[in-house]
Order: structure tokens, then sequence, then C-alpha cells
């Protein structure tokens, strides 16, 4: 039988594997940026495993964590993360209506995380209303 404590600490692993894959999907999408339709073998390469790595480290959280979930909060930390870095490292655009809009998707995977926690444990008796 499987313990609250067990299911936390698998769900704050399968979070950080998320976030893991967040981090790989900002790489890839930098990566694809840098290669320039893959014409440039470097940052070829890197796209190809920041691909795999994303790939995979995102398959590990979504045992633990709904698809939906996983996969928006996934996509919400490349995007956010390839326009913030984009700016940065690539001398791409952001302007403030932009820099909004992020900020709302950062809002959204934050209220997606704190939803995940307030779910009962696995077993546990539902609340009758």
């Amino acid at each position: 039988m499987t313990t609250t404590n067990e299911t936390n600490r698998g769900s704050g692993r399968a979070w950080i594997m998320l976030l893991l894959a967040g981090a790989f999907e900002i790489g890839y999408a930098l990566s694809v940026a840098g290669s320039r339709a893959f014409t440039v073998p470097g940052w070829s390469i890197s796209a190809g495993v920041f691909f795999l790595l994303t790939l995979y480290a995102l398959s590990v959280a979504l045992r633990t964590i709904d698809v939906g979930i996983g996969y928006a909060v996934w996509a919400g930390i490349g995007s956010v993360g390839a326009a913030i870095l984009g700016s940065v490292l690539l001398d791409q655009s952001l302007t403030p209506v932009q820099a909004f809009w992020l900020a709302v998707i950062i809002a959204g995977v934050v209220w997606l995380k704190l939803a995940d926690g307030a779910r009962p444990a696995p077993g546990a008796p539902r609340a009758r209303a």
C-alpha cells in the first residue's frame, strides 16, 4: 500500500522532471532558431539532443501528472522561456504587451500546479457535497 508521503514524494519528483523537461524545451527552441533551418551543424546537433532530452523528461513526468496539465505546463515553460531568452540571447523583440501575456501564461502554470496539489491522495475518501 502506498502512503501519502510516498505519493507526495513521487508527485514532487514528477514536477521536478516536468520543470527539467521545460528547460530542455527552451534549449530545443533556441537551438532550432540557432540552427537556421538545420543548416548549422553544431546548433542542429544541439537541437536533436535537447529534443530527445525534453521528450524523455516529459514522458517520465507524465507517468504521474495528468497529460493535460503536464503538457500545458511544459508548453508554457517552453514558450515563456524561449521568448525571454530569445530576446536576451538572440536579440529578438519582446514588447510590453507580449511580456504581459507571457506573465498571464506564468500565472496559469502556477495555478495549474496549485490545483494539482489540491487533489486527494489515491484511495482517500471523497468529500460529499
